[in-house]
């Protein structure tokens, strides 16, 4: 979504609360507030889309006490709502929590953030993907859209099925993101529906 809404020339800001698993090795993108980072054109660094970040890939309200530290939402509420047009990749999932008493949901809540849901593509993604429509709209939150990646060029029965279902039943349009590599993000997203979510 960064890099498809920079390439056209709005200025956005990324935004991670926090990351965790640091320590290990990143992947072919790199960690994810480094590629948030160079994807979005609002002039941050890693640090700025990232204000938290520990070397454990543990939940964040486990890695900041194993660090000793205090993660303050007010503090990511500040740092979040500095920039005019956001986007803000969650931790894991709406129902992680950030601190023992701040949900990843809390924050899209008081962000008065649409939601965007990334799902898989196989089997599990049923249950999952409409648990998470569901505890977002229990919450009041606007689901806008659910992304099922990597969507592959030839979606076999059970993918195309799973997409179906899922639309058809949380009443959400389902779009896919094929796979990428990292020149061709700007492009990839650009297949989705951002006027939509926008």
């Amino acid at each position: 979504m960064c890099a498809a809404l920079s390439a056209r020339g709005e200025r956005i800001a990324a935004f991670k609360p926090v990351v965790t698993g640091l320590d290990d090795e990143p992947g072919e993108f790199g960690h994810d507030h480094e590629l948030l980072a160079s994807v979005a054109n609002a002039g941050q660094a890693s640090e700025d889309v990232a204000p938290y970040r520990f070397g454990p890939p543990l939940s964040p309200h486990l890695a900041a006490e194993l660090a000793g530290e205090r993660i303050e939402p007010a503090e990511l509420l500040e740092a979040a709502r500095a920039h005019e047009l956001l986007v803000c990749e969650g931790v894991g999932g709406l129902l992680v929590p950030i601190t023992t008493g701040y949900l990843v949901r809390d924050l899209a809540i008081d962000l008065e953030l649409p939601v965007v849901v990334a799902a898989r593509t196989g089997l599990g993604t049923i249950n999952h993907t409409l648990l998470t429509v569901e505890a977002a709209r229990t919450a009041g939150l606007n689901v806008a859209g659910v992304v099922m990646t990597p969507w592959p060029d030839q979606p076999a029965q059970i993918e195309r099925s799973n997409r179906e279902t899922v639309e058809r039943l949380s009443g959400v349009p389902v779009s896919g993101l094929p796979p990428t590599d990292r020149d061709g993000l700007a492009e990839t997203g650009a297949s989705l529906p951002l006027e939509d979510w926008l």
